[in-house]
């Protein structure tokens, strides 16, 4: 977004059309829509700024809900901005240490600051580009507890504020309609990530990475912190000072619909899990034990063994209820075989197929189209190496699941 179209958008027309319009399905007739408000005499650029919030506003909903319905958006702001349950753990945090200011440094488009706000923290909020800036200032209007201020933020004195919470641009701006890409060596983030660090060790901080971020690049004495919400894996938190909790050093936490459950640990390195054949149930953790390497963890506290010694999944023969982790009874086991599977698929009338891989190198999608399935019975098939050997295994999901 440039400025033309920021101003196109900040206007009571566009956001009155806007509102109206409402959430632009992936299906709408969107030229017939263009069409339709061109000839009602609305201006072709307006109309395309309106319609592009509109596609943007019906995939932020998932991470904003109700609240989407108050803000606008870039196509990068929205990307890297945290979901909102996620803010509200990061603002939880400074509040839960007695924190009452924090300074939001790289807000992008505000949802850091729209959860700290929300609980009535102080919030000096920065953001280095001008289009984004603006739009942080519309998105938190309905708060007086925040400031918005474009600036760069190495260029800041830090020392005034109370905490800190730092989101470093992770994307490198495509060109013009081009979607950004993802930067995952943090010697490429903005502001520099070592700089971001040893601000971090000044006062209380956090700071939001994705969750793919290396563990050799974490540093020692920060908390590390990989968030899974309704299955998905979404970021890293480091935690520094009164905002990291003691005795804690990794944390898988997950939160779905029955709550919010968490695995810690104090060190860096756990002691490895057993391992042990293949039992009569077969569990895969949660992308956020898997990221923490809490795997061994996770395998004493739920008493099951690794089914290899690189591969995520866990098996026990009880059938367990965890948070933790996805659990399937194991029907079938055979070697990896397409042709054979293509046969025994036939002759069990399976038609629906759920297909999980770690250790395999597959594409799920290929596969499911040379196995030209057909039938009536749902099942899953999990694609794992066992020892040296690739093996198939047909299972069906637990009812807890």
């Amino acid at each position: 977004m440039d400025r033309a179209e920021l101003y196109k958008l900040f206007t009571p027309e566009a956001l009155a059309l806007l509102g109206s319009i409402g959430d632009l399905d992936a299906k709408a007739d969107v030229l017939k829509l263009v069409s339709a408000l061109r000839a009602e005499g609305y201006d072709a650029g307006l109309v395309a700024a309106v319609l592009s919030q509109a596609k943007l506003r019906r995939r932020a909903r998932k991470k904003f809900g109700d609240f989407t319905d108050g803000m606008l958006f870039t196509e990068d702001g929205l990307e890297q901005a945290s979901r909102l349950q996620a803010a509200a753990l990061h603002a939880g945090r400074f509040r839960g240490a007695g924190i009452k200011q924090v300074a939001d440094l790289g807000c992008g488009i505000g949802a850091e600051s729209l959860a700290m706000a929300a609980i009535d923290l102080e919030v000096k909020a920065f953001e280095i580009d001008e289009v984004t800036a603006a739009l942080a200032v519309f998105n938190l209007g309905a708060f007086d507890n925040v400031e918005v201020t474009h600036a760069d933020i190495t260029e800041l004195d830090l020392s005034p504020f109370e905490a800190l919470f730092f989101d470093p641009a992770r994307r490198e701006l495509g060109g013009s309609g081009e979607r950004s890409a993802r930067k995952f060596d943090p010697a490429q983030f903005e502001p520099n990530f070592d700089w971001v660090v040893e601000q971090a060790r000044t006062k209380p901080t956090g700071i939001k990475v994705g969750p793919g971020h290396p563990h050799e690049a974490i540093a020692e004495d920060a908390e590390a912190q990989w968030l899974s919400i309704d299955g998905d894996l979404v970021e890293l938190a480091l935690w520094f000072g009164e905002v990291k909790r003691p005795k804690v050093a990794r944390a898988a936490t997950v939160v779905n619909s029955a709550g919010r459950h968490e695995i810690v640990s104090e060190s860096f390195v756990s002691e490895p899990a057993e391992v042990a054949p293949l039992k009569e149930f077969i569990y895969e953790p949660d992308n956020a034990v898997v990221r923490s390497h809490l795997i061994a963890d996770l395998a004493r506290e739920v008493d099951a063994t690794l089914v290899s010694r690189e591969i995520a999944y866990l098996s026990s023969n009880i059938a367990i209820d965890s948070p933790f982790m996805r659990g399937f009874k194991v029907i079938d086991e055979m070697a990896f075989d397409r042709k054979k599977l293509k046969a025994y698929l036939r002759d069990k009338n399976i038609g629906t197929l759920e297909i999980k891989k770690r250790g395999v190198d597959v594409v799920p999608e290929q596969l499911r189209k040379e196995l030209s399935l057909k039938g009536e019975i749902a099942a899953t098939l999990i694609l794992t190496r066992i020892g040296d050997d690739h093996r198939a295994l047909i299972a069906e999901p637990l009812k807890n699941n």
